[in-house]
């Protein structure tokens, strides 16, 4: 039973620029049957099945890629050797579900913790901007920013970094293979080989396999709850192929969102219009990236979308569409074989 946190009142609430209309465009009136010819043609169109490879890798080596996932994995990155990129985007031998399903994640030292969830890795360099706030324009420049935050790796600059990492044999020897030059050891080149690993990180599930004309590929409770996905606005937001992660969108946009502490792109940008703007979370994967929203208070995928629905839309959604949605959302689930 989802828990009901908001009151009881019958509100008349209005169409915001043309949101819900945008989702159901395409959309026909739920029935107990699906259309599913026409719900895969709705779905290509508003979402499209991811490519298989991202932007930027068509100049990625095979031994850029092998560095990069050596430096993504090492914790010798952090100050006192205790955290990698792994510790909170975990991935693992691809198996990983890209989070470290913490509220915030512990940073390298003692008592230090991000202010904000970590969040999946699988996917990233499809989105418009990395970052909760888009402050980083691509894989690169955010593989940057955790290493030197003290509230995450703590190293305390570039140049202590590239110390650190020149004085290890392996490393001499891998740069140099994978950059083709002597003294390849930069803060610059470590980053590119970090954003060539992520760049591999592309999930397969069941939802593009759908897409690509498979009848069986989902069942007809997940089909159903695609067409409630749809049909209730929630595509709206979460669009294209990676369902989320190409626009900003305010947290709490009919709603307020009773948690202001943190007032997302704002602190980038300092425009009054950006207070509470945060990018738009993708949802491949989304059932195995618990907990939810930009500060990791929401522990079940349930009560996320109850919420969003509430927040955004300003739809109080029954136990039936919410289950739906969410049966919908396991199709999403990478899948590993």
């Amino acid at each position: 039973m989802i828990k009901k946190i908001f009151s009881k009142r019958d509100l008349k609430l209005p169409i915001i620029g043309g949101l819900i209309a945008a989702a159901s465009l395409l959309s026909t009136t739920a029935t107990a049957e699906v259309d599913i010819n026409q719900l895969r043609q709705q779905s290509k169109i508003m979402f499209g099945t991811l490519s298989e490879t991202m932007p930027g890798s068509e100049n990625d080596t095979p031994a850029m890629v092998e560095l990069g996932k050596t430096l993504f994995m090492d914790k010798r990155l952090s100050v006192n050797d205790s955290q990698s990129c792994n510790s909170c985007h975990q991935v693992g031998n691809y198996n990983g579900s890209g989070v470290d399903n913490e509220a915030t994640s512990p940073g390298a030292l003692p008592g230090t913790k991000g202010d904000r969830n970590s969040p999946t890795v699988w996917n990233s360099g499809f989105q418009m901007a990395q970052f909760w706030d888009g402050r980083a324009e691509d894989l690169k420049e955010q593989a940057k920013g955790p290493i030197l935050n003290p509230v995450e790796m703590g190293m305390p600059s570039e140049e202590a970094v590239e110390t650190k990492i020149s004085k290890i044999a392996e490393y001499q020897q891998s740069f140099k293979h994978a950059f083709g030059k002597e003294n390849a050891i930069s803060y610059d080149n470590i980053a590119q080989a970090i954003a060539a690993f992520e760049r591999t990180l592309i999930t397969n599930d069941r939802f593009d396999d759908f897409m690509s004309g498979d009848d069986q590929a989902m069942t007809k409770s997940e089909l159903k709850g695609l067409q409630t996905f749809i049909n209730t606005g929630c595509s709206a937001c979460h669009n294209g192929a990676t369902l989320g992660g190409n626009m900003y969108q305010k947290m709490g946009l009919v709603n307020q969102y009773p948690h202001q502490e943190d007032l997302g792109r704002y602190k980038v940008t300092g425009l009054e219009k950006d207070k509470m703007m945060f990018k738009v979370p993708m949802l491949r994967d989304i059932s195995r990236s618990a907990p939810y929203f930009h500060d990791g208070r929401v522990e079940t995928i349930e009560q996320a979308i109850y919420d969003m629905a509430w927040y955004q839309l300003g739809q109080k959604l029954s136990t039936q569409q919410v289950d739906d949605i969410a049966t919908f959302l396991n199709a999403l689930e990478h899948q590993t074989h």
